[in-house]
């Protein structure tokens, strides 16, 4: 499917269900690793637009996880992480937030990502 093909790649893990979420989350922890997770909409054109780019990032920062969930699949966990809007980008450590992003924004995106990986 083309739903594949967008929003996989790299070392971008696609979720789609909840326990394959807290799975991720629970290895991640374990192996003191942060985890990006990109809460995102096949419909939308902005979580399109910046998906190779995410994907690019995951190849980028192999030393983190990177998560595609979509929010259409999972509406419980979305709900959960009070999802407004597509793509919503969190940044995790230890299972808890440390910073968000809310759009398709290139640069504010890699800027997080460096401030917390580097």
């Amino acid at each position: 499917s083309d739903h594949a093909v967008e929003f996989n790649g790299g070392n971008v893990q696609l979720i789609t269900t909840k326990e394959s979420w807290e799975q991720q989350i629970a290895e991640a922890q374990k192996h003191g690793k942060i985890v990006i997770a990109n809460f995102s909409a096949t419909w939308c054109g902005p979580c399109r637009m910046i998906a190779p780019y995410y994907v690019e990032l995951s190849e980028k920062y192999p030393w983190a996880v990177f998560l595609t969930v979509d929010v259409d699949e999972l509406i419980e966990l979305s709900t959960s992480w009070d999802i407004k809007a597509t793509p919503t980008f969190f940044f995790l450590r230890d299972g808890q937030q440390i910073d968000k992003l809310v759009g398709a924004n290139k640069p504010e995106l890699q800027k997080k990502l460096v401030a917390i990986l580097d």
